[in-house]
């Protein structure tokens, strides 16, 4: 089996990888529906609206995250996930027959998907941990890159299969569709056999304080968490400024908005593919991936035609994708087991947290200003956040770049070499920045 799809030669994470995949492709139909459904149904082409869904989506992670990865770091996380998909998939059952029998009102999509926040609050950080349950440390890398492939490919599948649903049979059957897809995880999770289980914390106060306390202490984490909070919040909503330009801007129906899910999701997977064969991912890659999102959004926020801004959807895709796994496996793999689920919970706090603050005003902007702001505004955010970033990063850490040649090429390639001064003291933040 080749590197890139190493971790699937374990039973545990087929299983996991499998149902993941099912369940995935309904989140991202759904998804597709609930923004379609507010944007032409429920409202007049109401950017706000679309915002306030997708804020109230990640309001829960704001408030829950911290308490959430304690949760994941004391608890079977087998069990615990059973409990929170299982929940997602009820939730996604109740809207699906509310708007089926047209009694569906936008209050109540604003219900469901705060509930739904609060349940994905619960999951995330006992869902980012609970892969290294089910292969060897060694990878730990390779199982999350393919994780990220996996949700890509359901993205590449999910929101184009929406966009055909909806113009089939409505809205309403997407979300009970996705409701039953979540069955899929919980029946893989009572199959999974000799699970390889983490050091748990024991029960102590001050325990949330701790992990706080220790991502304080590793500013290579705190880096990653600035500039990927300051990404999803000006730069990280798709569904938002994807809906006002297929809708809006290029006058296009719910297949096209799907289209351009999908087709985002291309560039995505080739990401998260790339990702899976990396076996350390470092800072640095986050901040170049960073970079390559801005100037793609940019380019991407002037495209003149409905298909120009279809094909750059690829580029946005594979950065933005190498950019997350980048920042999520160099968390992971540079932390201690005992502390992996607070780490990521506040990282994942960050990361969806923050959407909550930028939707509504990125959904403002494009609704004011046009849809191309909207885009345009994310494009500028990450562009400053990565070049300060970057700065503080090389004054600091007293990085040296030097151009070189590859002499392992019969025609010399030229290429930048990265250096970090010596370690003189082993600290787990140092041994993250220069392996």
């Amino acid at each position: 089996m080749s590197a890139t799809f190493a971790s699937l030669k374990y039973r545990n994470y087929r299983l996991w990888f499998a149902s993941a995949l099912v369940a995935n492709i309904g989140t991202w139909m759904q998804r597709v529906a609930q923004d379609w459904v507010v944007l032409t149904v429920l409202t007049n082409n109401s950017g706000v609206a679309v915002g306030i869904v997708t804020a109230l989506q990640f309001i829960p992670h704001l408030f829950l995250s911290a308490w959430a990865g304690l949760l994941a770091d004391r608890v079977d996380r087998r069990k615990l996930l059973m409990l929170t998909q299982g929940g997602m998939g009820v939730l996604g059952l109740g809207l699906g027959a509310l708007v089926l029998s047209g009694a569906a009102e936008l209050w109540h999509v604003y219900v469901f998907a705060g509930l739904l926040g609060v349940v994905s609050a619960i999951d995330g950080p006992v869902r980012q941990t609970f892969v290294a349950e089910l292969v060897p440390t060694k990878r730990l890398a390779n199982a999350v890159g393919l994780n990220s492939t996996n949700f890509n490919a359901a993205r590449l599948i999910g929101p184009g299969l929406a966009g055909l649903l909806i113009a089939a049979v409505g809205t309403g059957w997407v979300f009970i569709i996705n409701g039953i897809a979540f069955g899929a995880v919980i029946l893989a999770l009572t199959r999974m056999r000799d699970l390889r289980v983490q050091p748990t914390a024991s029960r102590a106060k001050g325990q949330i304080r701790e992990g706080l306390s220790y991502i304080r202490g590793r500013s290579d984490i705190v880096v990653i968490m600035v500039v990927m909070g300051v990404v999803s919040t000006f730069g990280l909503n798709f569904q938002l400024t994807s809906a006002m330009m297929a809708r809006v801007e290029f006058g296009r129906g719910a297949g096209e908005y799907g289209i351009l899910g999908s087709v985002l999701a291309i560039g995505s997977l080739a990401g998260a593919l790339l990702a899976a064969r990396r076996e350390r991912p470092r800072v640095r890659l986050v901040l170049g991936a960073a970079f390559a999102f801005a100037i793609a959004m940019g380019i991407q926020a002037v495209m003149p035609t409905y298909v120009g801004y279809l094909i750059v959807c690829i580029p946005v895709g594979f950065a933005s994708l190498t950019m997350l796994t980048s920042a999520n496996a160099a968390i992971q793999l540079s932390v201690a087991p005992e502390m992996r689920g607070r780490v990521m919970s506040i990282y994942m706090m960050v990361l969806l947290g923050t959407t909550p603050l930028g939707s509504p005003v990125v959904g403002w902007i494009g609704e004011t200003f046009g849809p191309r702001y909207a885009v345009l505004i994310g494009a500028v955010a990450t562009l400053l956040v990565a070049a300060v970033a970057t700065v503080w990063a090389y004054r600091t850490w007293h990085v040296r770049v030097r151009a070189r040649l590859s002499r392992t090429h019969r025609i010399p390639r030229p290429y930048l070499q990265v250096d970090y001064p010596p370690l003189a003291d082993p600290t787990p933040e140092k041994q993250a920045l220069a392996a």
